[in-house]
C-alpha cells in the first residue's frame, strides 16, 4: 500500500487519507502514528470501502504515515464491530475506536515503568493534605497522577511526600508473561441439569460458530459452573474467553472463584487497574497471551487475537448500558461481537429481560434453564409485610415483624443483610423552621446527606458540602432535619436494636476497589459480620452459606418515577437480593416491606410465580408498542444557558421528518433539567422495530446545525429517562 486511509483518535474528525513511504507496511487493522497539524495521533489504518472520506484528495498532496506500531493489527471482526456501534448508537466511529485503544501507554515498547508506594514512614511535617494522601492510598500503588486521584490531592503534595521518605519508588515490569489457566485443574461434580447445559455450551465452543445462548437459572442453580466449563472448552481450543461483569465490585470475588477453578487467576480489566496493568493487560490480549479476560463492559472493545466465547454474567443489569460518550448497551454488542467473531455467547441470568426472553421467543437465542438450586439448598421463603397493617414506630423504618426475625436469626448465630437501594444517612435535608430544602447548584437534585463522612454530596455531579449548623435562607440554627432513609440512618437503627450486633454498611462509598471487595467477603465467609445493610452492590453475585435472612427495607422504592422498566427492574432487584438468602443447607427468608402488598411485582415475588409476572408485563409492552417490541430513541440536547438549550431543542422538535411509523414527543425539560451545570431538554422518538431510526435521525439531524456550546447527544435504546 502506498496510500492508507486511517481513522485517527479525534471523534471531530472522519477518516484521513496518508502517503505510505516504503520503510512502512501497513495492511487494514494497522496501529500508525500520523501528523494532524502540528500534533500526532494515534489512529488505525482502514478498508476505504468501510470507511469512506468525505473528501479524495490526490496523492500529491498526502503527507506521509510517521510510524506503525508494532503491535498486531486490530483484526477485521473488532474493525466490524466498530463501524456497527458507531452506525447503531449513532457515535463518531474515532469515539468507539478510543474504546478498542483504550490504553495509550501500550501502545509504546517499555518494558518497565517507575510507580510509587507507602513506605510506611511518618513525614516530618505532617499536613492535612499529607495525611489524608497516605490514609488513602493505603497499600495502593502507582504513577503520581493515580496516586493523586486517588488521594483527592495535587500531584504536588504526592511529590513532597516521596521527597520526605514517606513514599518510595519502585521499578515495575510491565510485560511479564501471564500464568496459562489448567481446563483441567479442578473440574466440579455437576448435576443433571448442569451437564445437559454444559453439554450444549461446550458444543457450541467447539462448533467455533456464532450462537446466543439464554443460561436462564434461579439464583444458586450453579450458572457460573456451567459456563466456566464452556470457558475450559475454549481454553483446550488454544482460544481467548471473555466474562462480562456489571460491577467492579464483583471481580474479586469471581477471582478467587476462577482460581478455584483453573489453578490461575484470569486478567482483570476495570477502571480500577493501574496503568501498568491496563498496559500488561491490552498488550496480552492483542498477543494472544492472555487467554481468558474477565472484566468490566469496556473488555468488550478489548483487540482479542483468537476469541472463541463470550459470557455476559447478570445480563440483565442496566449497569451494562453506558450512559454516557458512547451510549452502548454491552450486552446486545457481546451478541454483535459474537457474530462478527464466529463464537458462541452466553447471557446468564436468574431474572431475563423482558428483551432477551422475546429473542428466544423469536428462535433467535437458545434457552438454557436451571430450575432448581444446586444440591441440598431450597429457595427461600418469601412473606410481604404490609407497612399499613403493621407499621413500625415512629421516627424507625423497620417493622416489628422484621425486627423479630432480625432478633431470632441472630440467636441462631446466622447473618442478616437489609437491602435499601439508596446511599448516604438521609435523601433530603430541610430546614423546619423556613421549609429550606438542600439542591445542588448544578444539578435539580437534592444534597443526600452522607453523616459517617460528614458531608451533603449530590450523587449525579459529585458535588460536595459541608453540613451547615445554621439554615442559609433563615440563619436558624440546629433547625436542619433529615427526612427519609437511606443505607446509613438503617445502620443507625440497627445498631440502637441490636447493640451486640456487628455491622457493614456496603454501598460504592464503601466498596469501590476489588480489594474492598474481597476484604467484605473475607469477613462474611469468618463470620465477622451479623448485619449487612446494603444497596443494590449486595443483590448480586456474593454466596454467604451462613446468610439466612434478607429483609427489604422499602420495596415500593423502585416503582416511582414512571420508568419503562420500572416494574421489571424492581422484580430483578429483589429477586436478586433475595436470592441472597439460604444458599447452602440451612433455610433461607425474606421479608419484604412494602405499602403495597397487591402489587403485580409484589405477589409474584410472593408466590414465586415469575413466568406469569413477565407474561403480564411483556403483554402490556406489546399493546403499547414499547420495547422489545417497538423502538426509542432519545435526543438531549444540553447547554450551559437555558434559552439556548429550549431554542435549539424546539428547532430540532420543528424540523421532525414525517416517517411511517414514528411518532416524536416533546421537546420538554427532561426530569433532570440540570446536571453538571448545563440545562437540558429531551425528545422521545417512538418508531416501529421495522423503521431504521438510526437513519432517519442520521438526516434529521446532520441537516441542522447548532452553536459550539449547544451539545446534542443521541441515546439509542435509552435506559435512563432521566
Amino acid at each position: 500500500m502506498n496510500r492508507a486511509r486511517v481513522l485517527l483518535l479525534n471523534p471531530a474528525l472522519g477518516p484521513l487519507d496518508y502517503r505510505v513511504d516504503r520503510e512502512h507496511v501497513v495492511v487494514p487493522g494497522s496501529i500508525v502514528l500520523a501528523p494532524l497539524g502540528p500534533r500526532q495521533l494515534a489512529g488505525v489504518v482502514w478498508e476505504p470501502d468501510q470507511m469512506p472520506s468525505d473528501a479524495e484528495v490526490g496523492d500529491n498532496r498526502l503527507r506521509p504515515l510517521l510510524g506503525v506500531y508494532d503491535i498486531p493489527p486490530l483484526g477485521a471482526p473488532l474493525r466490524r464491530l466498530i463501524e456497527w456501534t458507531a452506525n447503531y448508537y449513532l457515535a463518531p466511529p474515532a469515539a468507539v475506536l478510543r474504546m478498542a485503544l483504550a490504553s495509550a501507554s501500550a501502545l509504546e515498547p517499555k518494558r518497565s515503568v517507575i510507580e510509587y508506594r507507602a513506605t510506611g514512614q511518618v513525614p516530618g511535617r505532617m499536613t492535612p493534605q499529607r495525611s489524608q494522601a497516605l490514609e488513602r492510598i493505603g497499600e495502593r500503588q502507582g504513577l503520581v497522577r493515580e496516586l493523586a486521584m486517588i488521594a483527592d490531592v495535587s500531584d504536588a503534595v504526592i511529590r513532597g511526600l516521596v521527597k520526605s521518605g514517606a513514599i518510595e519508588a519502585v521499578e515495575v515490569t510491565i510485560d511479564d508473561p501471564f500464568p496459562v489457566p489448567d481446563p483441567d485443574h479442578a473440574p466440579p461434580e455437576l448435576s443433571a441439569e448442569q451437564q445437559a447445559a454444559t453439554d450444549a455450551l461446550v458444543e457450541a465452543v467447539q462448533a467455533q460458530a456464532s450462537q446466543t445462548f439464554l443460561l436462564d437459572g434461579v439464583t444458586g442453580s450453579g450458572k457460573t459452573e456451567v459456563y466456566l466449563e464452556a470457558v475450559a472448552a475454549a481454553l483446550r481450543q488454544g482460544q481467548q474467553a471473555l466474562i462480562l461483569l456489571p460491577e467492579i465490585a464483583l471481580t474479586e470475588p469471581f477471582l478467587r472463584r476462577f482460581e478455584a477453578r483453573f489453578g490461575h487467576l484470569p486478567i482483570a480489566w476495570h477502571s480500577d487497574l493501574r496503568q501498568s496493568q491496563r498496559r500488561r493487560a491490552w498488550r496480552a490480549v492483542a498477543t494472544g497471551e492472555a487467554h481468558v479476560v474477565i472484566g468490566a463492559r469496556s473488555a468488550l472493545f478489548l483487540p482479542y487475537r483468537d476469541l472463541g466465547l463470550i459470557i455476559v454474567d447478570e445480563a440483565h443489569e442496566p449497569s451494562f448500558k453506558q450512559e454516557d460518550g458512547v451510549m452502548y448497551h454491552a450486552r446486545d454488542v457481546a451478541v454483535m461481537r459474537g457474530h462478527f467473531e464466529q463464537c458462541p455467547v452466553v447471557l446468564a441470568s436468574a431474572t431475563p429481560a423482558i428483551e432477551s426472553q422475546q429473542q428466544v421467543a423469536l428462535g433467535r437465542y437458545r434457552e438454557l434453564k436451571l430450575p432448581k438450586r444446586f444440591g441440598a439448598a431450597e429457595m427461600p421463603e418469601i412473606k410481604a409485610i404490609d407497612m399499613l397493617a403493621d407499621p413500625p414506630p415512629r421516627g424507625r423504618w423497620l417493622a416489628p415483624t422484621l425486627v423479630a426475625a432480625i432478633a431470632e436469626t441472630l440467636e441462631r448465630k446466622e447473618q442478616v443483610l437489609l437491602f435499601l437501594n439508596r446511599r448516604g444517612y438521609a435523601p433530603l435535608t430541610l430546614c423546619r423552621t423556613c421549609g429550606h430544602r438542600f439542591q445542588c447548584p448544578n444539578c435539580t437534585a437534592w444534597m443526600v446527606e452522607h453523616r459517617l463522612m460528614h458531608r451533603l454530596q449530590c450523587h449525579h455531579c459529585g458535588h460536595v458540602m459541608p453540613p451547615p449548623r445554621a439554615c442559609p435562607e433563615c440563619k436558624e440554627e440546629d433547625s436542619l432535619v433529615a427526612c427519609g432513609p437511606g443505607v446509613e440512618r438503617i445502620a443507625d437503627e440497627v445498631a440502637a436494636l441490636f447493640p451486640e450486633a456487628r455491622r457493614a454498611i456496603i454501598t460504592s462509598d464503601t466498596i469501590f476497589s476489588p480489594a474492598r471487595a474481597a476484604d467484605f467477603v473475607a469477613r462474611m465467609e469468618a463470620n465477622e459480620i451479623d448485619i449487612v445493610i446494603g444497596t443494590q452492590l449486595v443483590t448480586k453475585g456474593y454466596h454467604f452459606p451462613n446468610l439466612t435472612l434478607v429483609g427489604v427495607v422499602d420495596a415500593d422504592l423502585g416503582l416511582q418515577g414512571g420508568d419503562l422498566r420500572a416494574a421489571e427492574r424492581s422484580f430483578q432487584q429483589i429477586a436478586q437480593v433475595a436470592g441472597r438468602a439460604g444458599r447452602d443447607v440451612k433455610k433461607g427468608h425474606v421479608l419484604i416491606q412494602t405499602h403495597e402488598p397487591k402489587a403485580p411485582v409484589i405477589r409474584a415475588l410472593v408466590s414465586g410465580d415469575a413466568a406469569s409476572f413477565y407474561a403480564a408485563e411483556t403483554a402490556s409492552r406489546r399493546s403499547a408498542n414499547a420495547p422489545p417490541f417497538g423502538r426509542y430513541a432519545a435526543i438531549i440536547v444540553s447547554s450551559e444557558k437555558l434559552d439556548e438549550a429550549v431554542e435549539i431543542a424546539r428547532m430540532i422538535g420543528r424540523t421532525a421528518p414525517e416517517a411511517e411509523g414514528m411518532r416524536v414527543y416533546g421537546p420538554a425539560p427532561a426530569p433532570l433539567s440540570m446536571l453538571r451545570g448545563r440545562y437540558r431538554q429531551r425528545l422521545l422518538i417512538h418508531a416501529k422495530r421495522s423503521l431504521d431510526v438510526q437513519d432517519v435521525i442520521r438526516g434529521w439531524l446532520g441537516a441542522l446545525k447548532w452553536p459550539n456550546g449547544v451539545r446534542v447527544a443521541v441515546d439509542v435504546d435509552p435506559y435512563s429517562f432521566l
